[in-house]
């Protein structure tokens, strides 16, 4: 067995699987609910929660298989495990055992902080690890959530109590509702724009609910605090709201003040639904694997450092196959 990096994704040579195929596959195991990992799939192996949200943002699954975390099944002559990863409601690491007994894991995108609404990751033991490595860089060190998120509160705090509206840029799924059940359980009244709106009501349905919240219609409320995605800030769509300030939740807050120009804010905090490099080590490290593929983000930079810790590691880069075992 080998992984092979495809235009439209990993897949695993030999199997009919692909892994958060990027396009329509025949099957595909699709690892959460974030845009740049989603397709419609004629078959969708997925936690029931990523297959809500991909409903929600693709119409219709074709074929979905929902499986729970923790239990085995097969597929042909394959055992395959989902596990949680950390990142978002829902999302998930695949195992794969073959015949003989070893195991391949495949990370998704992955975070081990303590999470308000996701699911604590479970680090999955295995032979060989193929781990995502968006900040996977050694400059990529975060502060720990509860204190990031305790500036976000000072923050919006300071502006409430000046008069201005204060706008939390954040992705429509998982960053948003991460930092909106912090500051709803610190007694703040939230509105957010409908495609957070409803993201997070779906959220409530899946068993994490966050209230208060009332969608943006344009105006926001004395003692309110407004949550926005980020790519539709420019054209003015929030212009009619002055005084305001603009704070951007973003894990590239770490790459410093351009951080929070680039998304047209005043200020970036480095929130953050990924791992950074040190945890992406810690973990590569506890799954007990004797072979570590990186890819996407700093994968280079992650293997080198994985093998500074005496770790087998290697980057899957430009499309390309790699022998598993």
């Amino acid at each position: 067995m080998s992984v092979e990096l495809r235009r439209n994704g990993l897949h695993l040579t030999g199997t009919p699987l692909s892994l958060d195929a990027k396009r329509k596959s025949p099957l595909s195991f699709v690892s959460h609910a974030h845009s740049d990992h989603i397709a419609r799939h004629e078959r969708t192996i997925a936690t029931a929660a990523t297959l809500r949200l991909m409903a929600h943002r693709l119409g219709t699954i074709n074929a979905p298989l929902s499986v729970p975390y923790g239990r085995p099944f097969a597929l042909g002559s394959l055992t395959l495990e989902l596990l949680p990863a950390g990142h978002v409601l829902g999302s998930a690491q695949l195992r794969v055992t073959r015949e003989d007994g070893k195991r391949i894991v495949y990370t998704g995108d992955l975070s081990l902080a303590p999470s308000l609404t996701a699911e604590p990751a479970q680090v999955a033991e295995c032979d060989v690890l193929v781990m995502e490595s968006t900040f996977g860089h050694p400059r990529y060190v975060f502060p720990p959530r509860e204190e990031v998120l305790g500036q976000v509160e000072s923050w919006v705090r300071r502006h409430l109590e000046r008069g201005a509206v204060p706008v939390l840029l954040a992705y429509a799924l998982g960053k948003a509702q991460e930092a909106m059940k912090y500051l709803a359980g610190r007694g703040f009244s939230l509105v957010a724009h409908a495609s957070i709106y409803e993201v997070t009501k779906l959220y409530g349905e899946l068993g994490v609910p966050i209230e208060p919240l009332r969608r943006y219609e344009g105006r926001v409320e004395p003692g309110e605090v407004l949550f926005f995605p980020p790519h539709l800030t420019r054209g003015g769509a929030l212009a009619p709201l002055w005084p305001r300030a603009t704070a951007v939740l973003t894990g590239w807050a770490l790459d410093g003040a351009g951080a929070a120009r680039r998304y047209g804010a005043d200020v970036a905090f480095p929130l953050s639904d990924h791992a950074d490099c040190p945890s992406l080590v810690r973990y590569a490290k506890a799954t007990g694997a004797r072979d570590v593929i990186t890819l996407h983000g700093f994968a280079e930079e992650l293997a080198e450092v994985l093998r500074g810790q005496g770790l087998d590691a290697r980057a899957l880069g430009q499309p390309k196959q790699l022998a598993l075992l």
